[in-house]
């Protein structure tokens, strides 16, 4: 199953956004939130998403989805550091919570990376209200 790395700058909005993710995806196990630094302050650590895609990834690839600003520039440098891994792993272009979703349910359902990566890219121009 494709994995997915949450990727915030506050370890309360990364764990609260898993919750929500697992709540509604229950039968994904690969899901990892990667927020905060290791003292659970506020920032954002390469290191610390790097292990934590490595963590995700059971061979199907893992898709990140981060928050803004250095979350999106720590997860780049985090995918960069991974470069001889063999892991396939993107960061999402995509809405935090509504590509977060889209991505875990298509993931949950047996939908290969590409697929998954554009579940979440797709929620770019949704309405929320009609």
């Amino acid at each position: 199953m494709v994995g997915l790395v949450i990727v915030s700058h506050s370890w309360k909005i990364a764990e609260g956004l898993k919750d929500l993710t697992t709540e509604i995806a229950p039968t994904h196990n690969g899901i990892i939130a990667a927020g905060g630094l290791e003292d659970k302050s506020i920032g954002t650590d390469a290191i610390r998403i790097s292990e934590a895609i490595k963590q995700a990834n059971d061979g199907d690839g893992v898709v990140v989805l981060a928050d803004l600003g250095s979350g999106v520039m720590s997860s780049e440098t985090a995918i960069e550091l991974l470069e001889d891994e063999g892991i396939r792993v993107q960061l999402a272009d995509a809405p935090f919570v509504e590509g977060t979703i889209a991505a875990a349910v298509t993931a949950m359902v047996g939908s290969d990376f590409d697929a998954v990566l554009k579940a979440a890219e797709d929620t770019r121009g949704v309405n929320k209200i009609n």
